[in-house]
């Protein structure tokens, strides 16, 4: 068990561990808010906003970190379609619909097809033949390991799966109800059909390297941080059907935590998934010394991982 200092010793649980908190407990931290929801959003898209200008018109000096920090917050709005697509980050669902959709353009993720994956995802965490999560394998040598970290097998498979989908391909995909396909292929192909189109108005205005610059390159820029901290949420977890083990919760910097919508918290957002982000650290204060692993920043989640790999020796204590 690896908990963050101070050591704070686990208590015992019930026989059911999504009973631990109260009923009343629980429905206060699940108490929705568009306005919260709706300032976070804006100040996501506020830090893309700025630093996208910087990438644009600032010095080279300024630009390049600039650069830097436009990729992370563009591959971070994943965090944010997470959020959404569990429809808490609003009270309204409508709101959580259409945020969604932006956050998965700009993140190259499709809500209306992740909303039924993760669904899943969560209805079996981390069982074999069911999580869909797990059909993505996870590293077990230093080259899986860092040729995940570039992101490149997170491009092919998305425009793979993109480009499967829009072509009504779905006979694997277990996880989407036939009643969905309709909706599923629709959106897709608006979505592909929204980046053909900032294309092609891009072109006939001067500026064809327009979603290139401003958009692949940025968000394969940001692409690494996003592989190395969702590889802490399961990663060397038990598979099996216990939220308290299966799943970690990492402790880290503010600003991080902010532009992942409190995700690090994930232990604490398995357990409960309807608490929505703004209530997943007073969550955490009060789950903490329930979960089996609560660790102190995503590099030791990280060495620990590649502490496994065989062939590689153990760091000298």
């Amino acid at each position: 068990m690896t908990h963050s200092a101070p050591f704070l010793a686990p208590r015992p649980t019930p026989a059911n561990p999504r009973q631990i908190l109260s009923a009343q407990d629980l429905a206060q931290l699940n108490q929705r808010s568009n306005w919260a929801g709706g300032l976070h959003f804006l100040g996501h898209l506020g830090v893309l906003g700025v630093s996208g200008y910087l990438w644009a018109a600032a010095p080279l000096g300024l630009a390049i970190p600039a650069l830097g920090l436009y990729g992370v917050s563009l591959a971070m709005m994943f965090c944010a379609m997470h959020e959404c697509c569990h429809r808490t980050a609003f009270a309204n669902p409508r709101l959580n619909d259409i945020a969604a959709w932006l956050a998965g353009l700009l993140s190259f993720y499709n809500s209306t097809f992740y909303r039924r994956y993760h669904k899943w995802h969560h209805r079996y965490t981390q069982i074999p033949g069911k999580d869909p999560e797990l059909g993505d394998p996870k590293p077990t040598t230093w080259g899986t390991y860092l040729g995940q970290l570039t992101g490149i097998p997170w491009w092919i498979g998305k425009v793979r799966g993109h480009s499967r989908v829009a072509l009504g391909q779905l006979e694997d995909c277990f996880f989407l109800p036939e009643s969905a396909y309709g909706e599923v292929v629709h959106s897709v192909r608006w979505q592909l059909g929204v980046y053909g189109a900032v294309t092609a108005i891009a072109v006939l205005l001067g500026h064809p390297w327009f979603l290139v610059t401003y958009w692949f390159l940025p968000l394969a820029v940001g692409q690494p941080l996003l592989r190395f901290v969702l590889l802490a949420e399961h990663t060397g977890c038990p598979q099996e059907d216990n939220p308290l083990t299966n799943t970690r919760t990492t402790l880290t910097l503010w600003p991080l935590r902010w532009l992942m919508w409190n995700m690090p918290f994930h232990a604490e957002h398995h357990l409960y998934p309807s608490i929505p982000f703004q209530s997943l650290p007073q969550t955490h204060a009060q789950l903490q010394t329930y979960f089996d692993r609560v660790e102190s920043g995503y590099i030791q989640v990280n060495r620990s991982i590649t502490a496994t790999f065989q062939g590689i020796p153990e760091a000298k204590q």
